[in-house]
């Protein structure tokens, strides 16, 4: 298996083999610079790749044959369009996980509650998503994911245990973090790049091709064109026979401490 433990002792093998050979018969010194690179790219894999499971088990989709998937959005909530992705998803019947900054709370507190009170998922996605996230301390990670959910507890009274990388990067210091704050890390199998696609057939045509059992698709409550793509998306999902059902029940989870 492929993982931080396991590919420090693979190297730290192959660097005493390396060192061993040197000193015997003399090797070219490139072999040391390339064994640097070939564990650099493998450590840089495990970390922006949520799925790996480098350094920690990641919920990334659901184990089943049950024709059924997940619904999720990241960095909101936002003013300007989280209030018409939920009224999309009132008219559809359909409740989705809202993983939410927590510096973007106290502004919009009604929104919020409005998440919680509608029969979405909240998590924690951090309270700063700051650019740098993934550099800080396991101590600093920690007392940013235990701010956002001081924000969420004021407003909800609730304390999530779901918990969504910033980025999706993973590394040991949020191993850390997450253990010692107890939550439980969630990805996604399903990446739309809303982000990034403007057009909106361009966005659609991209996650329509990835629709199986146990899917869990990442959208941003911070973008126009997911509004523009999720009426569509979500009927297209239905009438292909999936049903769309909350993360926490799909994964059989307990999303609140």
């Amino acid at each position: 298996m492929l993982n931080f433990r396991n590919t420090n002792i693979f190297f730290i093998i192959l660097l005493a083999i390396a060192i061993g050979l040197d000193w015997y018969a003399g090797i070219p010194f490139f072999v040391y610079p390339l064994l640097l690179l070939l564990y650099s790219g493998i450590v840089f894999w495990g970390c922006y790749f949520v799925h790996s499971n480098f350094f920690l088990p990641v919920i990334c989709s659901a184990v089943t044959a049950k024709k059924e998937i997940a619904i999720s959005f990241d960095d909101g909530p936002c003013n300007q369009y989280t209030p018409e992705i939920l009224q999309v998803l009132q008219e559809h019947g359909v409740k989705t996980a809202f993983f939410c900054i927590g510096s973007r709370i106290g502004e919009n507190k009604q929104l919020f509650q409005r998440l919680h009170s509608e029969g979405h998922l909240i998590g924690n996605h951090s309270y700063s998503h700051h650019f740098w996230f993934d550099l800080f301390s396991s101590k600093k990670m920690l007392e940013d994911l235990a701010k956002m959910d001081r924000e969420m507890k004021s407003v909800t009274g609730l304390q999530p245990k779901l918990f969504r990388p910033p980025y999706g990067v993973t590394n040991p210091n949020l191993k850390k973090a997450i253990r010692k704050g107890a939550y439980t890390p969630i990805g996604w199998s399903v990446r739309s790049m809303d982000t990034v696609i403007k057009d909106e057939k361009t966005l659609f045509d991209r996650i329509s091709k990835t629709l199986k059992p146990g899917a869990i698709f990442l959208f941003h409550d911070t973008n126009k064109t997911t509004i523009k793509v999720l009426p569509a998306f979500i009927q297209w999902v239905k009438e292909s026979g999936y049903e769309i059902v909350r993360l926490d029940k799909m994964l059989h989870l307990e999303p609140y401490a």
